[in-house]
């Protein structure tokens, strides 16, 4: 499969994910992973890893974030790593939801990168 991630995740990206995670974590708690996750190296993980992990739903194909998704990999547009958090005893997706289950409808073996805290 042809290269169809960033390098580095997009600065919105940031704060999309301490959106989310505002609604799990304290303030204090929110700024430090989110801190870490601009840090953090970029590893691989495979999508279907990350959604057992995370204890998620694959989203349908007709989700239209999904879809659109699917379009961007369709149309050569790179997408950009997945926000991880580790919190036992699942794993929180803080960003990169709808990219995880795009990625999966094209192979659930497809290496994602992330930035896992």
């Amino acid at each position: 499969m042809k290269k169809i991630w960033l390098e580095n995740p997009e600065a919105h990206d940031f704060p999309a994910a301490a959106d989310y995670l505002d609604l799990l974590f304290e303030d204090q708690e929110v700024k430090r992973l989110v801190k870490k996750m601009q840090e953090s190296p970029t590893i691989y993980k495979k999508a279907k890893d990350i959604l057992r992990a995370s204890n998620l739903s694959l989203l349908p194909k007709t989700n239209i974030h999904v879809k659109e998704n699917l379009s961007k990999v369709k149309k050569g547009k790179k997408m950009s790593p997945i926000l991880l958090v580790r919190d036992t005893p699942h794993l929180i997706i803080a960003d990169g939801y709808h990219r995880i289950c795009a990625i999966y409808y094209l192979s659930e073996d497809q290496e994602i990168p992330c930035r896992l805290v």
